[in-house]
């Protein structure tokens, strides 16, 4: 097996919070997230993707949403107090985040970010989320991330 100890891990442990491990599988090193539900064998309304985002103001925020949804810039910049969200480009997450493309957490960032859920997540005791790397997801609580990332539960995908 290989090493789990990903940042997010280890501060899911320091926090002694309850969470599963899946292993999956990407040999081209990148997965989008429906199939990486597939792949784990959990249904995609409860595995969420991590995208990160900057606003006009230069602050970067961190939306946590379903895999097979998109999310609503402009919802998630008035939650944030801003004019204008946009993403950032792949090639800035790493070194913003600690974290590469289709392995970011919300867990364990390089630095805090303001955060905030879908609130679909109400609809679930647990749910998903990439452990910190690609081929790894961690199954939790919905109100342990939560507390992990002190993000806000909002309305933040498409209709």
């Amino acid at each position: 097996m290989a090493n789990n100890k990903t940042n997010a891990v280890r501060l899911l442990d320091l926090k002694k919070v309850e969470y599963i491990l899946y292993e999956y599988e990407a040999p081209d090193g990148f997965m989008d997230g429906v199939s990486v539900a597939r792949a784990t064998g959990v249904e995609p309304d409860r595995v969420y993707k991590t995208l990160v985002t900057q606003g006009a103001s230069r602050e970067y925020y961190v939306c946590v949403i379903p895999v097979a949804h998109e999310l609503d810039l402009k919802k998630a910049a008035k939650h944030f107090g801003e004019k204008k969200l946009e993403m950032i480009p792949a090639r800035d997450i790493t070194k913003l985040t600690g974290y590469i493309k289709g392995g970011c957490s919300p867990v364990g960032m390089k630095k805090p970010f303001r955060t905030a859920i879908d609130e679909s997540a109400r609809s679930y005791e647990r749910i998903v989320v990439s452990a910190g790397r690609v081929g790894l997801q961690m199954d939790l609580p919905v109100a342990s991330l939560v507390e992990a990332t002190s993000a806000q539960l909002v309305d933040l995908i498409t209709e």
